[in-house]
């Protein structure tokens, strides 16, 4: 949707009786620090890393893990979304205690429950396939290889455990650009998550697809989404056994707008989605997520705008927060409160179940983004 710069940000409403209560993390894309807050819209914790925290999650151990800015002087994924140098694991203190490095990583990773960790890295295709693959606006400039994306699972010293080479199972038939993206990229992975199976869920941004990709063989087990998404997001799997989705809705049929959907993997039936009326007012060209709480509601990131909100399951809006904090773009500069993706965390969650998150510790910084007042609304 459409922000005015007069638009107020910080706390826009609250429903106490009807939101998941809870503490939601978000990071401004292009910023330096994470940021926690209540759902009175105060800060309780703020962590920052030089290197920019473009976005970020809680680990149990109460660490966060998170993605850095871009590399630098890096030409073949210079200005390309997500790029990212590092991740990085920092205590409650903002201190380093665990990174891996590549200057190819980008959009997402998960830490496993054995202490390794599964990233998402650009990976450049040899000119033959390159020029196999169809679609995209073609430009005299275009490389003539282009980037392709790969799974890596590394433990806890760097080292490479495994390794899935998503490219190779790809269609060169189905698996076509969008016709008004470039072709410096063939997919553009933008989510990594598993799948209760532990096998991997991803959402490929170029081709409008989300698929389920075997962790012991790299082959497809389910793909979806072309003329049914556009452009998505964040795909998770629910309890019910849908995939949630945040669908951009860009480059769509007719008019642009987002939404959210839930989609049955066993029918490819959308069973649920939240939109807005008009339609317009709820849109976000890139990034974005949404989340389903543990009461049934839906925490939704409209990452454009910095926008998030909490809607139920009949699409009533009971909480709605517009990050205030600004930091240049990064690939234009221009100052920007994009949010990549936001999480929603409940008081007895075992990273922050004993920690310190008196919004007082903030009392200056509360004033003057709205947190003080907000718990009188």
């Amino acid at each position: 949707m459409g922000r005015s710069i007069h638009h107020p940000v910080g706390l826009i409403h609250n429903s106490p009786s009807s939101t998941f209560n809870g503490y939601t993390l978000f990071s401004t894309n292009g910023g330096d620090h994470a940021t926690l807050i209540d759902n009175y819209g105060r800060i309780v914790h703020r962590w920052n890393y030089s290197g920019g925290i473009v976005y970020a999650y809680l680990l149990p151990n109460g660490n966060l893990l998170a993605r850095t800015k871009p590399p630098e002087d890096v030409d073949i994924v210079k200005g390309l979304g997500g790029s990212s140098a590092s991740i990085v694991e920092m205590n409650w203190d903002s201190e380093v205690v665990w990174e891996y490095k590549d200057p190819m990583l980008h959009h997402d990773y998960i830490r496993l429950p054995n202490g390794n960790t599964v990233v998402l890295l650009f990976t450049a295709l040899d000119e033959e396939t390159s020029q196999q693959v169809k679609g995209g606006h073609p430009r005299e400039d275009d490389p003539k290889t282009i980037l392709g994306d790969v799974i890596r699972e590394v433990d806890i010293s760097g080292g490479i455990v495994n390794e899935w080479e998503i490219y190779k199972e790809m269609d060169f038939d189905e698996d076509v650009i969008c016709p008004l993206e470039h072709r410096r990229e063939w997919t553009h992975a933008n989510s990594l998550n598993l799948t209760p199976n532990g096998d991997f869920l991803v959402s490929f941004r170029n081709t409008s697809t989300v698929g389920i990709i075997s962790r012991e063989t790299g082959e497809f087990l389910w793909k979806w989404g072309p003329g049914n998404v556009f452009h998505q997001h964040h795909p998770t799997f629910l309890e019910n056994g849908n995939v949630l989705i945040f669908d951009n809705g860009s480059h769509s049929q007719g008019m642009d707008r987002s939404r959210v959907i839930e989609v049955n993997p066993a029918t490819n039936e959308i069973e649920w989605q939240y939109t807005e009326t008009p339609a317009l007012a709820f849109y976000s060209f890139h990034i974005s997520s949404s989340e389903r709480l543990a009461n049934g509601n839906t925490l939704i990131c409209e990452g454009a705008f910095g926008r998030l909100f909490e809607i139920t399951k009949n699409g009533k809006v009971v909480w709605e927060y517009i990050n205030p904090f600004y930091s240049p773009d990064l690939r234009k500069g221009d100052p920007t409160n994009m949010v990549f993706r936001a999480h929603r965390y409940p008081p007895e969650h075992s990273s922050i179940l004993d920690k310190d998150l008196d919004p007082d510790n903030y009392r200056n910084m509360n004033r003057l983004f709205g947190g003080e007042t907000a718990k009188n609304q």
